[in-house]
Formats: C-alpha cells, structure tokens, sequence
C-alpha cells in the first residue's frame, strides 16, 4: 500500500537452495553442500541446528581454524517439511557425511541465476517475448508520489511522440521535464503548506512513485542490482509503453481529496491504464468511498484501474478496494528471498531476514542491548531519538519488538547511523520492516532469537558480535501469500471474491531516486504496493493486443487465466490469492471473457439498494435506472469472472449463479464444462456445453452449488470452460460467513 512505506514482510520456511559465504581465506577450500536426509521425524521429535552443529562437529577437520566455529559453517537447517541441513565442507568432508547412516544423499549448492529483476521471469514473462503492436500508444497513469525522470528506467532513447489521444500537461515548475517517455505530469495538494524535503512538482521526494512506475512501464535497464543484490534486468511488461504521472502523496500520506482530483485528470487526459497503489480501509458504502468513486468513473469511461489490496494481513477481511469495478492485487513471494546473519562472540549465529549490503567484514564489535542505553528522553527500545549516542557509537545494538503501531523497532539507531549495526526484533518472524536496505548493518530476528542474544549479553563479560552481508538465496515454496498481505473475504460485498488476483510483490528491485537512497538507483522493496504494478502492467500488455476491450474484459482476462495456487503454501487460498498468479504470457489470449457495461454495474449497484434517483445522480444521467432485470438480480448475479459463495450453516449449501461469457478466442469452438470439487460439494453447470460460431458471440450459463461442506469454514472449487485450445479457469469458493 503506498506510503504504509514499504512495509516489509518476512517468511517462515525452510530454503533449499544456497549461495556461498565465506568467513576468512582460511575457507577457500570449502563450499556450500546440501545434506539431505529424507523426510522429518515421524515421531515428533524435534530437529534443531543444535543437533546439525553436532553432526558437523563429528565430520569437520579438527585442523579447522579456531577463528571459525561449527556453527558457522551450518548455513541452514531444514526442519519443517522435510530433514536435513547445508553447511560449507570440504569435499573430503562431504564424501565422510555420504557414508553416515541417517544420510540420503550430500550434493554441492548452486548458486541460482536470478535475471523488476526476477519477478517477471518468475512468472513466465521473459524479456523475448512478443509485444503488442499497440504497445507504445498505450498510456498507463500512475497515482503515487511522483517520479524521478532521470533515471534510465524512464529515458525517451527511442521513443516517437505521444499517442495523439493525449491531452495531458507537464506541469514542472522548472524543476521537471518530461519526455516521450514520461509524457505528462501532475502534481496535487491540498494547501499551500509544504514541509521543508517535499517537492513542489511531480518530482518524487521518498521514491515510492517511482518505484512502482518502473515496475509498471519502466525501460529494460541490464545489470541493475542495490550494491550486487538482486542483479538482473529490470523492466516493466511493456517497456515501450507512455507513463503518465499523478502525483497525490506525500510526507503526509496520500489524500483522497487529491486521488479524486488525479482520477479526474486522468481520465480526461487519455490514460488506459491506472496503477495506483493506495486505498483505505474496507468502506461500509461505496458512495461514501473516494475510491470505489473514482474508479467507478474511470471504469465508466474505459479504464481499468487496478490497486494494491492491502498490507493489513494476515486477518480476514481486511481487504481493500473492494468494488467489483476495481482490480485488487494481492502479494505473493517469487522465488528470491534475502537471509542476513548474526554471529555472536562465542559462535553462535542467527539467521535473519532483511537486506542490506553494509559488510563489516568479519568484524566484531561490542554488543548492547538498547534498553542499556536510552537518553534522557525515551525509553531506550531503539525507536527515533531513544539512544544515547555516546554509548551505542562503534557498537552492534539489539533492539527489542516494535509497538503496534510499527515503531520503537530501531529506527533511532539505524536513523541516526550511531551505531556499528543493529539487531531488529520482529513479530514471530519479522513481519514489519520499513526499509528493504538498511542504512547500516541490520539483521531482523524473531523473538525467541532476540532473547537468546539478550541471554547472552546478559551472561558475558564483554560480548561482541558480527553482522555479515546478506545473501540471497532460492525460495523452494514460492509463490504464496506473505502474511503482510490483506485477506478477504470481502467486507462489504461478500459474494464478490476479494482479491481478485496475486502478483509478486516480494524483494522486488526498481528505479529509485539516488537522492534518497544513499545514492543508489535501485531499491528492493516489498509490499502489495508492488504487486499492484505488476498487475497494471500486464493489464496494459494484454490492451497492446485488444485497445477496445473494455475494462471488465480486461480484468477477467487476467482472473481466468491466472495460474493456481496451492493452499498447502497458502492456508487462507481463494481469500489470499483470489484466482491465482498473475500469468502475463497467457492473459491476452482467453479464450472467452465475462464482459460487463455501465448497466451492469448499475444493476449491481440497484442490487445493493441504491435507488434510481440516487444512481442518476452519479451518472448525470436522467436514462440511468434500474433495468427490469436487476428487480429480480442478486449479487450472485453479476456478471463476475469469479464466484463466491457465503454460506450461515455447513450443512446447507445451495447457490446459483447466472454468467455470460463471450467469445474472443476462435470463431468456431466448442466448449466443454470440467468441475473440480470437493467431496460432499455438487456443482452443476447447465448448459455444460457451449458451441461458437463467430467472434463476439455470447452464450449464457447457470451455475448451481449445492451439499454441505465438511470440516471446514471455507472449500475451493473451480469451473473450467476447455475448447481444447483455451482453458477459461474460474474460482469457485464457499466459505461460512464470518
């Protein structure tokens, strides 16, 4: 969500792939190996990287370098799923470990190419693939904290003029310049009160807006990295798109006075597509919501607007942008995750999760706890202004957990840059980190960590400490669903499944203004703002295909074309992810599509109880009413490329739903029916077959849900339309209503 500034979620799991890390010269010799040994204790013992230091301690050349303990050769642990550990060894030392009993096999790490920089790889998206002939006449507006127009990502080499449809300004008051890249500029305020860092232009002053517009549209930008980390190309899914610049947020957040004021701009101006990474809270009335307004009208005037849904998981229904009209885009990992290592004076080392590349080399340095050195004024848990510099100068500081409100998590000692490093606490495993680069040496631990160093500082005369440079390494389970991601089901309208669809919004690498990043021009950053670009972005690749689709065609393309994700990864499945991961090379070709026009919407809207005086009103309309088919519609009803299904009692299910699709696919197809369902759950699809014979032609459908579903509050299903060419994939999911 923009200016929750870069909330950063950490994982739970185990990693199987590695990188090497070496600690002196002494080590050359060694490399990273994986020891497997099958799965977890049935048992239920428990497997802890005590018992791997062990084992490592029976193999390991006693000749070892006393500078170097056991623990630190052991790079991870597997424990979870599945047994076994990777830790740097010798080859000798690893043929030893083959022969031990309990072993299945010892192999060597890759190290895994990562080529933002790995996101749309990730999703099968890869740089040569096909654009659209419309491609540099589309227009993606970005709603955020402006742009840095600098930077390569948005260089106009190449370019021709805007699209003539463009009846945009550059409003740059002689601090800005736009280009054939970067064809217009706003910037939006309400008062003439501007804190001393704020632009007065649509020049970004904290980077969010530029960050999201190069992962929406940026140029293809080759060995872009933050000091070496996530090294790769970054680029938007259609580079040779126009961007248009709305710039609504500021030190203040972003005001929704000056969204609709953008929306307003934006739609006049000619956009397509609107990328824009903001929301509030799930609002009780859509007319009483400046967003669900000014998308509303957007979606009117044929563009889609697609939106972050939220960084307030992993509760339910804290969904945002929630109207049918709106595209929610929930976050996912992608397979690049960053590791970050603490190693105390007596050997111990703790793995934690963050990015940053400050590399102290080895070295080791006191170790305070912050509450041992609080000023004058606070109380010493790390939060802005809470150290006293003289003590915590030249030192490692542990820092307890942050509040509720995300503060008092070190900010102070990373801030004021008095330390040597700091050691973050998180919930559980570090669920809030408000920079994806640290300023210093930082590493995020978990609770149960922080109390052991704290055990150990406590228990030592002189306690000292090392952070070393993060590595990144390969996430074996992605893609799934971060906690920090919001949940539905949807708040307001619960038969209309919230999200809608996932993107990868995880240590996701992008342009970024060097003044505010120590000088660098890239950032990793995670949160659903990011994964709401992404989803902009291949909305805007499949219009470069088909200009005239209309927005709901625009969006069910993506829904039913996501790829599934798997509810083992991801317990809260349909109300997480909604359809599935984003799959940008199959979304402009699906097959058929659940259209919907202006009317439709305003049935939607009489089927909530707005009246058709009330209705009038916002479309200005005097034709505008209730159709005669909307006195009979339910929710259920909306033509929605999705289906879900609230229920009061398990044991009695029983909806129906009435659906459109329409041909854009092949001029003569037939398309079968194929249910997957849970036991106990009937659905039925009538007619279960639909026959085409030209483009543009609709068939209708009756889906029935019937049975009970057993021991559980929620089960997925899915409706597959198959011509044997194309697979139209929708969810289906019943849920008791909370």
């Amino acid at each position: 969500m923009a200016l929750r500034w870069f909330l950063l979620l950490i994982l739970t799991g185990s990693i199987l792939f590695l990188v090497d890390v070496t600690h002196s010269a002494a080590r050359d010799a060694r490399k990273a190996y994986i020891v497997y040994m099958g799965d977890k204790p049935k048992n239920g013992m428990p497997v802890t990287p005590d018992l791997h230091v062990n084992i490592l301690r029976d193999i390991v050349d006693s000749s070892i370098n006393n500078d170097i303990a056991h623990e630190a050769l052991l790079l991870h642990s597997y424990k979870r799923s599945f047994h076994g550990f990777a830790a740097m060894l010798t080859e000798q030392e690893a043929q030893k470990l083959a022969g031990m009993d309990g072993v299945v096999s010892v192999f060597p790490s890759k190290k895994v190419s990562v080529k933002t920089t790995t996101s749309w790889n990730f999703v099968g998206f890869p740089e040569s693939i096909r654009s659209g002939p419309f491609e540099s006449d589309i227009i993606i507006g970005v709603l955020d904290s402006g742009i840095w127009p600098e930077l390569d990502s948005f260089n106009d080499v190449g370019f021709g003029p805007p699209p003539k449809k463009w009846k945009g300004i550059c409003q740059g008051n002689n601090n800005f310049t736009c280009n054939n890249k970067i064809i217009g500029a706003r910037y939006y305020r309400d008062g003439d009160h501007f804190e001393e860092d704020e632009i007065q232009s649509p020049r970004d002053s904290s980077g969010h807006g530029t960050h999201c517009a190069s992962i929406a549209a940026g140029n293809a930008v080759s060995n872009a990295s933050i000091n070496g980390l996530g090294l790769g190309t970054a680029r938007g899914a259609v580079p040779s798109a126009r961007i248009a610049v709305y710039k609504i947020c500021w030190n203040y957040g972003c005001g929704v006075a000056e969204f609709l004021a953008a929306i307003d701009d934006a739609i006049a101006d000619g956009v397509d597509i609107i990328s824009a990474s903001t929301g509030g809270v799930a609002p009780a009335d859509f007319l009483n919501d400046a967003f669900a307004i000014g998308t509303f009208h957007a979606t009117v005037n044929g563009i889609l607007v697609s939106m972050a849904a939220g960084n307030e998981g992993p509760q339910k229904k804290t969904v945002e942008n929630i109207a049918p009209w709106q595209l929610s885009v929930a976050a996912t990992t992608t397979n690049r995750q960053f590791i970050t290592k603490v190693q105390l004076g007596n050997g111990k080392i703790y793995e934690g999760l963050s990015v940053h590349v400050h590399d102290l080399q080895g070295k080791f340095y006191p170790l305070i706890y912050g509450g041992d050195a609080p000023s004058k004024q606070e109380d010493g848990n790390g939060s802005d202004s809470s150290l006293d510099e003289d003590k915590t100068k030249g030192k490692i500081v542990l820092c307890d957990r942050p509040d509720k409100d995300g503060k008092g998590a070190g900010d102070g000692a990373i801030w004021w840059n008095v330390s040597a490093g700091v050691i973050l606490t998180g919930k559980q495993v570090v669920e809030e980190i408000e920079y994806a680069d640290n300023p210093v040496a930082a590493a995020y631990v978990n609770l149960e960590d922080n109390s052991n160093i704290y055990k150990y500082i406590n228990k030592t005369r002189d306690p000292t400490a090392t952070i070393w440079k993060s590595k990144e390494i390969n996430d074996v389970l992605a893609p799934y669903v971060p906690s920090y991601s919001s949940r539905g089901p949807n708040a307001l309208n619960p038969n209309i499944l919230k999200p809608d669809i996932a993107a990868p919004g995880t240590y996701i690498l992008a342009a970024f203004p060097p003044n505010v990043n120590n000088g660098a021009k890239y950032k990793l950053a995670t949160g659903t703002s990011m994964a709401c670009p992404h989803a902009s972005s291949v909305a805007a690749y499949v219009k470069s295909f088909h200009p005239k689709w209309s927005p709901a065609a625009v969006q069910s393309a993506l829904i039913t074309t996501a790829t599934p994700m798997s509810a083992k990864t991801t317990p809260h499945a349909e109300i997480a992810y909604g359809a599935g991961l984003i799959n940008p090379s199959r979304a402009p070709y699906p097959g058929l599509v659940y259209d919907l026009d202006v009317q439709d919407y305003i049935d939607f809207l009489c089927s909530q109880g707005y009246s058709d005086k009330l209705l009038e009103q916002i479309t200005r309309d005097k034709t505008t009413s209730c159709s005669s088919k909307s006195d009979n519609e339910t929710v259920n009803d909306l033509n929605y490329p999705s289906f879900a299904l609230p229920i009061k009692d398990p044991k009695f299910v029983n909806g129906v739903f009435h659906r459109t699709v329409t041909n854009v696919g092949s001029s003569n197809s037939i398309y079968r029916a194929k249910v997957v369902a849970p036991s106990g759950l009937k659905i039925n699809v009538d007619p279960s077959v639909l026959s085409f014979t030209s483009l543009g032609q609709k068939k209708s459908f009756v889906v029935t849900v019937k049975g009970p579903i057993e021991q559980s509050s929620m089960v997925s299903a899915s409706l597959v339309w198959d011509d044997g060419a194309f697979q139209v994939r929708s969810p289906i999911v019943v849920y008791i209503q909370l």
